[in-house]
């Protein structure tokens, strides 16, 4: 599972019908950094699309995964197109014994 932050989302009017009914978010990949605080990596790949599983919202601190990990979480099926999945909503880190209530 990887880190990241929803900043915003996807509209497609159309898309493979395996996607329909899943809400599509773009996350932006962290990882920690100084003082205990998430970062944004950096990179070529910074950003993606993920299918929200969860509910999540702009804003919110997230868990994905992807890969065959984000299929199998997605659907019963590995046929499907998803690559990158939201699968949960962070509450609270400890990082260092330092607890970050998001």
């Amino acid at each position: 599972m990887n880190l990241g932050r929803v900043v915003g989302s996807i509209v497609a009017t159309r898309k493979d019908e395996r996607l329909r009914g899943h809400k599509l978010l773009l996350v932006q990949k962290l990882k920690p950094g100084e003082g205990g605080q998430f970062i944004p990596s950096k990179g070529s790949s910074e950003f993606l699309v993920s299918v929200d599983l969860v509910g999540a919202g702009t804003g919110e601190l997230v868990l994905y995964t992807s890969g065959s990990s984000a299929r199998n979480a997605a659907s019963e099926s590995y046929d499907n197109p998803i690559d990158a999945a939201i699968v949960g909503i962070v509450d609270q880190t400890d990082i260092d014994e330092r607890v970050l209530i998001l």
